[in-house]
């Protein structure tokens, strides 16, 4: 009986050191927890969004004669983004179910209403591109100009 509590101790005791080494390679910043710790700062947001507009601007290699295109079309995208803090979810738990659907509704209409305007705003500097800077954009575009949803499966999809 005391070898067998012995022994029991002793891989309850390996067990336990190798979850605490493997500790440190999970503390380590994945693109998505890093996405994680900025999503609720505005200017951390800003900074990501302008970098990326920057690595896109570099990208398409937008010439001086396209520079104004380029930045109306930047101007657009900021002016269409959804604004933070806007969203009570206590108030709309205490919704009545009705209301509730009523706001999403009202939701996806704003949402759809920015979109179409990033779309009108996307073909407009779309057609100031050069055929070789429109392949580009269309290659990239889909990680650019809107807000994406992180969804595992979408992440496993773009992974293989």
């Amino acid at each position: 009986m005391m070898k067998a509590l012995h022994k029991a101790f002793i891989i309850g005791a390996t067990i336990i050191g190798f979850g605490s080494a493997a500790l440190p390679a999970l503390a380590e910043e994945s693109p998505h927890h890093q996405y994680a710790a900025t999503k609720f700062d505005p200017a951390k947001m800003q900074e990501h969004m302008d970098q990326r507009a920057k690595r896109m601007h570099d990208l398409l290699k937008i010439t001086p004669a396209q520079e104004g295109a380029w930045q109306a079309y930047l101007s657009a995208l900021k002016s269409n983004m959804p604004q933070r803090g806007q969203f009570d979810r206590a108030a709309f738990k205490q919704m009545p179910a009705p209301e509730r659907m009523e706001k999403r509704i009202e939701m996806s209409r704003n949402h759809i209403s920015r979109m179409e305007a990033n779309l009108a705003a996307t073909k407009t500097f779309y057609a100031q591109l050069t055929p070789e800077q429109q392949k580009l954009f269309d290659e990239k575009a889909g990680r650019f100009g809107h807000h994406r949803h992180h969804r595992h499966g979408h992440m496993k999809a773009q992974q293989q």
